[in-house]
C-alpha cells in the first residue's frame, strides 16, 4: 500500500477528528495537531488500531512559531514526505461590536488566520524541497460574507482566503496547490452548539428555535456535515483537482452562491 502523509492542524476532535478518518480511508498516515494533547492521541491511536497506518500526535499551539517548527521536524523525522496540509483549526467568539473585547479579537484573529499562515510557511519549505504538496485551509461561508456578531471570525476569514490565494501564487512554481473550502453551519458541531444561547439573544428567539432559523436560510434545507467538507477535501487532494489552485470553494447547501 502507498501511503501519503497528511498533517492535519486541529484534527483532535469534531470535523478535524472526522477528516483523519476519512483521510485515513483514502491511504493517507497521519500527523494528528492539536492544542489538547489528550485528544490528538485518542484520534491518533484510534486511527492507527482502526486503518492499522502509521500516526504521530503532537501538541501544539499553532500561533507560536517554535511550536510549529517543532511539529513539522517531528513530521518530518517520522515520515518520508509531508503531501497534505489540512489547517482545520479555528475559534469564535460572538459578541456585538460595541462590546467586543481586544482579547478575544486578538486570540479569534491569532488561531484562525496566524496560525495558518505560520503552519503553511513551515509546511511549505518542506514541500519546495520534495518538489510537490497540497494545503487546504477549512474556511467559513463567513469568509465571504459578513456576519452579525462575528467581526473577528469574519474579518479572519475573509483574510484566510487572500493568504489561500497568496500562497497558491507564491508555490504555484513548486507544484504546490493552496485552496480553501467554505463550509456552511456546521449544526451539529460543538463549536456552534456553544455559541446558541448568543445566537437566541442575537436573534432574539429562543435557544430550541436557532437551528430551525439557520436551516430555513439554506436552500438545500439542512445544516452542512462533516461528510460534506471531508468530500470536499478528498476532491481537492487528489489529481483530479490537478488545475484547480487559489479556489475558495463553497460548501454551503447553496447559501453562499459567489
Amino acid at each position: 500500500m502507498n501511503l501519503k502523509t497528511a498533517i492535519i492542524v486541529g484534527g483532535g476532535q469534531s470535523l478535524g477528528e472526522a477528516l483523519c478518518h476519512r483521510l485515513a480511508e483514502e491511504n493517507y498516515q497521519l500527523v494528528v495537531v492539536d492544542i489538547n494533547k489528550e485528544n490528538a492521541e485518542k484520534v491518533a491511536d484510534e486511527v492507527a488500531n482502526k486503518y492499522n497506518i502509521p500516526t504521530l500526535a503532537v501538541k501544539s499551539d499553532v500561533t507560536k512559531e517554535d511550536d510549529v517548527r517543532e511539529f513539522v521536524n517531528q513530521a518530518k523525522n517520522k515520515f518520508e514526505t509531508i503531501d497534505l496540509l489540512v489547517y482545520n483549526a479555528g475559534v469564535a467568539v460572538s459578541k456585538k461590536i460595541t462590546s467586543f473585547e481586544v482579547n478575544d479579537w486578538d486570540k479569534t484573529v491569532d488561531v484562525n488566520l496566524k496560525g495558518y499562515f505560520l503552519c503553511a510557511r513551515e509546511i511549505s519549505k518542506t514541500m519546495i524541497e520534495q518538489g510537490f504538496g497540497n494545503i487546504i485551509q477549512i474556511n467559513s461561508k463567513s469568509g465571504k460574507v459578513g456576519s452579525k456578531h462575528n467581526s473577528a471570525y469574519s474579518a479572519s476569514k475573509f483574510g484566510g482566503i487572500g493568504l489561500t490565494q497568496s500562497l497558491a501564487l507564491d508555490l504555484a512554481e513548486h507544484s504546490i496547490r493552496v485552496n480553501s473550502i467554505l463550509p456552511g453551519n456546521l449544526l451539529d458541531s460543538p463549536m456552534f452548539q456553544s455559541l446558541i444561547p448568543q445566537y437566541a439573544k442575537k436573534l432574539d428567539i429562543q435557544e430550541d428555535e436557532v437551528l430551525d432559523v439557520y436551516k430555513s436560510k439554506v436552500p438545500l434545507n439542512r445544516g452542512c456535515t462533516y461528510d460534506d467538507i471531508a468530500n470536499a477535501v478528498i476532491f481537492y487532494a487528489s489529481e483530479k483537482a490537478s488545475y484547480m489552485t487559489g479556489q475558495s470553494i463553497n460548501v454551503t447547501g447553496g447559501q453562499v452562491m459567489h
